[in-house]
């Protein structure tokens, strides 16, 4: 079963349980899927369906999206807002592939810094460009971006 089964299958349990906040969340996740859908067919015509990497790609980016709104609620004094948020984001990470470690991460750049050649934080973009295809999907970019900036020698 493909992701976006898994995602429809799951809506109609939680329709069945009458859990709305996973409903909620279902419901949006698989709206922003539909999107992408008709983006698609737009481009290559009615036939085409996305790939299961597109799938993946739309749950991470909406996954992206709950992170920065907690970030937001957070710094604007709204816990209320943040912890719901909180919520429909542990729900959606269950449709996400396993997040690398920060020591997996970290393994991923010090081999990048080596083989780029990284003396300075000039470099960052040179060490980035080679540690974010191998972490497409399995680890968040600013978290990258951190690891990246302690790993590079002043």
């Amino acid at each position: 079963m493909g992701l976006k089964d898994q995602i429809e299958s799951d809506l109609k349990v939680a329709m069945k349980a009458r859990d709305r906040e996973t409903l909620d969340a279902l419901r949006m996740l698989k709206s922003k899927i539909q999107e992408q859908q008709v983006a698609l067919r737009g481009k290559e015509g009615k036939e085409s369906e996305l790939s299961e990497e597109a799938v993946q790609a739309v749950v991470s980016a909406y996954a992206k999206q709950r992170r920065d709104s907690i970030e937001s609620y957070e710094k604007g004094g709204r816990e209320e807002l943040a912890a719901k948020e909180r919520a429909e984001l542990k729900l959606i990470t269950a449709y996400l592939p396993k997040q690398l470690t920060d020591d997996e991460i970290g393994a991923i750049v010090a081999r990048a810094v080596a083989d780029s050649g990284a003396e300075s934080m000039k470099d960052i973009g040179a060490v980035m460009k080679l540690v974010m295809p191998q972490v497409k999907g399995l680890a968040d970019g600013k978290k990258v971006n951190e690891i990246v900036r302690q790993k590079i020698p002043n």
